[in-house]
This record gives C-alpha cells, structure tokens and sequence, in this order.
C-alpha cells in the first residue's frame, strides 16, 4: 500500500480500545533510558536529579519532588532497576505496539549496561526484543567502538530478546556524525583495516542523519542506514519530517535503510532554560499525529519513537500526571489521559502493519 496524503493518513486513524494488547510490532522501535536511579533501590538518586546545562553555577534540582524535567512520571522518582518498575515499563511498550526497544548504552560495566540483562529477559517474556543505542561514551572511535561491539555481541549477542534484522544484531550509533566518515569505514567498510564485516561482531549498523549534506558520509562510512532521533521537527535537516521522503528515496537508491523517528512533542527547558526556540508543544496529541503521517508515508522499513522515558528532554510517552512542588507546576498531557501517548503509538502501530504485516518481518 502505498500512501500518497498525509491528510488521508490521519483521516483513516481508526481509534481501537485501551484494554486490549496489540501484537508486537518489531518495525516499530522506540528509544529507551534505563539510567534513573532511587535511594530505595540504589542507595542514590540518578537523573531526577539534574544540574542546569550550560550553568555550572546553577545547583539544579536535588529530586524529591523537585526533577530535572518539565513533566512529572506517574509512577514518580523510579529506579530502573526495581523489577516491579521494568515489568511495568514493557507492559506498557508492548501496550503501545512497539516492538524493539532501543537501550541506551554508555559502554562495559555503565548504569546502563548493568541494567541490559534484566531488561533483555523482561523483554523476552513479553515478545519485545532489544537493541542497543551506542551513545558517544569517551574516547568513542573506529577501535573503541569494535570493542565495544565486541563486548555487547559477545555477552547479549545470543539473547533470545536480542533485536536483529536479516540475521544481524541491530545498532544505532548516536552522534555518529562527530566522526569522520574516513573513521567509520576502517570498521564498516568490507575492507576496512579493522572491519566487523562477515566476522561475528558484524551488526546492522544505523548512523544518525543530522546535517543537510550527509550523503557522502552514509555511503563512504559504510553505514547500514540512519536514522533522525530527534523528536523536534525542523531541529535537524533530518528531524525535518518535510525532508523525508527525499530521504527515503536516497536510502532506496542506495540500499541503506531509513528509521524516520517520530516524537509526541519536546520541551527541556528546566534543565536547559535558553533552548526554548527547540519547544516543540504537543498540541494535545495532533504534533505526534503528524509525525507518524510523514513517518509512515515514507513507506521505511523501520520507524523510532523518540521517546519512552526520556524526561529531561520531555519527549516520553510514558504517563504523566499533574503535579505541584514550592510553586512550580509540572506538565501533562491534559486535556488527554496520562496514558494517552501509549494508546495513540498503539492506533499509528496498526496503522502502520497495513504497510508492513507482522508476518512480513525479517
């Protein structure tokens, strides 16, 4: 099925109960951040807590009520670590549809990484799988990077959970561009001096497209595909839902595969109070609509939501709820429910399996 008008699109949403559970969609992948911490269950806070960027001066928010994000979750200050939290969490992503969950990973032995084997057998009993979101860890280069590889196919590689596409483990690298291209194909490229090609730390790699001319970069590096992450549109050339199509039709003529990456909306500025020009507001639903249009109109292979849980940049879908703390008053997602951005990444899901039928995936 091809789709020729957004408007179309949005028109034949067709609005599906909240009680039942969708089947999981392994093209749809949504990003995922597996790095809060509580007292109870860690004997610290992380990530509710939350200097000011960009002010080093500033003593940020200590947590307790007071978070470093302009909404506030309904499940509140939470451990990633707590199992009852994570049951909760793949609930709710097998709720919406989605299919891969996209972690973010800091390198060997992180927060992050110590969070993966839980997450990876929670995913397993729900249908889910997981694939990992290299995030610029220091001294992230062509070497760094093949060890780090090396490191996550040898330990989770095998993992029933583990997300893959044509047979490979799937890897999204963020900030790949900071990298030069001439780095990247001494991993990527089949001859490359330090290849992972046809070896057993081989992966679908997937870079991220940021700036207008990339072309060069995602055919020269050896890079899989890309995708855009950001959920502000017009943030990045390729966060431009407008520039996807053109985008698509690149990745066809060059066998690269495209994840357009769709979001309910964007706001951060409590812990980056000068970049308000980047609020993007939800629009009660109608912003994230929009998204998933233009992200299934492109007819990709793959779509990313952006994000489950990354509060600080308020671009999660997770529940929200009103609340006030010493005189400040959080967002949500009033007029709609808390719930609502499951429900409606659940609706576009469907929506999107008239493209590409669960029994069509790799």
């Amino acid at each position: 099925m091809r789709i020729s008008s957004l408007t179309l699109l949005l028109g034949l949403l067709v609005l599906t109960g909240c009680d039942s559970e969708p089947p999981a969609n392994p093209r749809l992948h949504i990003f995922y951040y597996g790095w809060y911490a509580n007292e109870e269950t860690d004997g610290e806070l992380a990530h509710w807590n939350h200097r000011i960027m960009g002010r080093n001066e500033a003593p940020g928010y200590p947590g307790h009520g007071d978070i470093g994000a302009n909404f506030y979750p309904e499940l509140g200050e939470y451990s990633s670590n707590d199992p009852e939290i994570l049951e909760k969490h793949l609930k709710m992503m097998r709720r919406a549809g989605t299919g891969v969950i996209v972690a973010s990973w800091w390198g060997p032995d992180s927060f992050e990484d110590r969070q993966l084997p839980a997450l990876l057998d929670g995913a397993a009993r729900h249908g889910l799988q997981v694939a990992f979101h290299l995030e610029p860890f220091a001294g992230r280069n062509a070497e760094t990077t093949r060890e780090a590889l090396r490191y996550l196919i040898g330990r989770y590689g095998a993992h029933p959970a583990c997300a893959r596409w044509e047979g490979l483990p799937i890897v999204y690298v963020y900030d790949s561009y900071l990298t030069p291209f001439q780095e990247w194909a001494r991993l990527l490229q089949p001859n490359g001096e330090i290849t992972i090609r046809n070896t057993e730390w081989d992966a679908v790699m997937i870079g991220l497209w940021v700036k207008r001319d990339e072309r060069q970069f995602f055919v020269e590096s050896g890079f899989d595909g890309f995708y855009t992450y950001f959920a502000a549109d017009g943030f990045t050339y390729g966060s431009t839902a407008a520039n996807w199509l053109g985008l698509a039709q690149y990745a066809r003529d060059h066998k690269l595969l495209i994840v357009p990456c769709v979001g309910p909306g964007y706001l951060d500025t409590r812990i980056r109070p000068w970049n308000a020009a980047t609020t993007r507001d939800r629009e009660a639903g109608a912003y994230f609509d929009r998204m998933f249009a233009a992200a299934v109109a492109t007819e990709a292979p793959m779509i990313g939501v952006t994000s489950f849980n990354e509060w600080h940049e308020g671009t999660q879908i997770e529940p929200a709820v009103p609340k006030q703390f010493e005189g400040y008053s959080y967002q949500d997602y009033t007029p709609l429910a808390p719930d609502a951005y499951l429900q409606k990444t659940s609706e576009w899901s469907a929506k999107y399996q008239e493209i590409y039928p669960i029994d069509s995936n790799p």
